[in-house]
């Protein structure tokens, strides 16, 4: 509790101070901060307010608090309605799960079944050691995948003999594989791999929003072949995304981590660490006007006011928040596009699964022109999914190239997904149980120009010393990104 001079209370929005040096007593006003939108940037940013010593208003519009993030139990099984793990190589998740006391109970992926499948012709194929996302690390990597033709596989080949582009123009990643790699290379292994990642058409993704390293191995080797292969030998070190890339096969499954009790159990915390009487659900926000320094927030037949103000919403909410107060700044949000998602869980008897379930899961390229982007056997994937004789199976569906179906029906979702499972796996017969989460306009595209539209974002917003403006639209699609954007807004609106 904070300090109290004699018996004076201490009030809800101020405290009593006393100070050694004159012994006189002051009253220093606690900042109120206002947080909008309860996902888990906003989350963040309120804890953190509040263990500054901040009064925090935490203002959702659902009465689910996770954004994205949701776990489900059913029975003795655990379903992920929302992202179902976090890369553990950047630090800010890990170590707010750390603090938080969670630390126990993470767990990483299975070992033993650390690989991963793509959709072939039809036919799952297994993605063999020595690729890393679009490039694979050696000659001998490229020759033994049966994912592309001798053809695709010499066009890959000639990235070593490649010039390095001289421009510094941002270009789309559909650009950059097709120039050093070839088109086969982009449509059967950069597009599925990315679209896990990003939901993003390529042809739109900005290549040095999301992986500016691939820019710096061409400019430095003069090849992204040389460059891996050389960091897999030891010179030089990290792959791309920060972890070892030596016997890579895909994503680094390696570096992917989750709760024993599932991804809610770190919004969980974030809530329970906070005041109750500071955490309002089925709260909408209807306008957002400056008053003086702070601001006034507009609800249904209320309206608070508030020194400081985090909008932790997609960036078009925000625009539309702000539109009143800065036109400029609103018109730099709403040019960041969203698509939508959808994660469909299905709980299976072991039975009824023909594949051998012998890995993490697959990725669907586009060019298969199936209405799935990606599953995983989540079951395989992490221990206490369910119990032995179960299999759980998650579907990954929507994005910017199919975004028809992440506007169906949760009904219609669910029908989709088991169709393309039945296919794809050999499933048989009716799940035991199914649910799943459409999560519309949730994905932020860091379409080309990304950087300097945000540049031009966080220019604009400087001229609001008492806003700040976070989620997953900005600096990082990731849990870890949301977290540490977060932790960088609370500790500049209590400086």
């Amino acid at each position: 509790m904070a300090p109290v001079c004699g018996s004076a209370p201490l009030c809800e929005m101020e405290l009593q101070a006393f100070a050694p040096a004159d012994n006189h007593c002051y009253t220093v006003r606690m900042k109120h901060v206002v947080v909008i939108g309860g996902g888990i940037s906003g989350l963040t940013a309120a804890y953190r307010l509040h263990k500054a010593g901040a009064r925090v208003t935490l203002l959702e519009a659902s009465d689910h608090f996770g954004g994205v993030i949701g776990s489900v139990r059913h029975d003795d099984c655990l379903l992920e309605t929302g992202p179902d793990c976090w890369a553990s190589n950047k630090p800010a998740a890990m170590e707010l799960a750390n603090e938080l006391g969670l630390g126990d109970q993470i767990i990483g992926t299975r070992e033993g079944v650390r690989r991963s499948f793509i959709l072939h012709h039809g036919a799952l194929k297994r993605l063999p050691e020595g690729f890393f996302l679009i490039s694979p690390m050696s000659i001998k990597a490229l020759i033994k995948t049966p994912i592309l033709s001798w053809p695709g596989k010499f066009r890959m080949a000639l990235e070593l003999l490649k010039g390095v582009r001289r421009n510094e123009q941002d270009e789309s990643l559909a650009s950059f594989v097709r120039r050093r790699f070839g088109r086969e290379a982009l449509d059967r292994i950069a597009q599925p791999m990315i679209a896990g990642i990003y939901t993003a058409d390529p042809e739109k993704l900005s290549l040095k929003a999301t992986f500016p390293a691939f820019i710096e191995m061409e400019r430095k080797h003069g090849s992204v072949i040389k460059a891996l292969r050389r960091r897999a030998k030891g010179e030089g070190g990290k792959s791309p995304s920060g972890g070892e890339v030596a016997k890579a096969a895909g994503p680094r499954y390696g570096l992917f981590v989750t709760f024993k009790g599932g991804m809610s159990v770190l919004p969980d915390a974030l809530k329970a660490g906070l005041p109750a009487e500071s955490i309002r659900p089925n709260t909408r926000v209807n306008a957002l006007k400056r008053q003086g320094n702070g601001w006034q927030i507009g609800l249904d037949g209320e309206t608070l006011s508030a020194d400081a103000v985090v909008l932790a919403l997609p960036a078009q909410g925000s625009a539309n928040l702000l539109r009143e107060t800065d036109a400029d700044l609103a018109d730099a949000l709403a040019a960041i596009e969203y698509a939508g998602a959808a994660v469909v869980n299905f709980v299976f008897e072991r039975a009824q699964v023909a594949h051998a379930m012998d890995g993490i899961g697959a990725v669907i390229p586009a060019v298969e022109k199936r209405r799935i982007i990606a599953f995983s056997f989540s079951s395989v994937k992490f221990e206490g999914r369910a119990p032995e004789g179960k299999a759980v199976i998650r579907v990954f569906m929507g994005g910017a190239l199919n975004p028809e179906v992440a506007d169906l029906s949760s009904d219609e979702q669910t029908r989709v997904a088991l169709e393309e499972l039945r296919e794809l796996v050999g499933v048989k017969g009716e799940p035991l149980f199914s649910i799943a989460g459409a999560h519309p306009g949730a994905m932020a595209q860091y379409h080309v120009g990304h950087l300097e539209r945000v540049a031009k974002i966080r220019e604009l917003a400087a001229a609001h010393a008492s806003l700040a403006i976070i989620g997953n639209g900005f600096d990082g699609v990731g849990i870890p990104d949301c977290i540490r954007n977060a932790n960088e807004a609370a500790t500049k609106l209590m400086a």
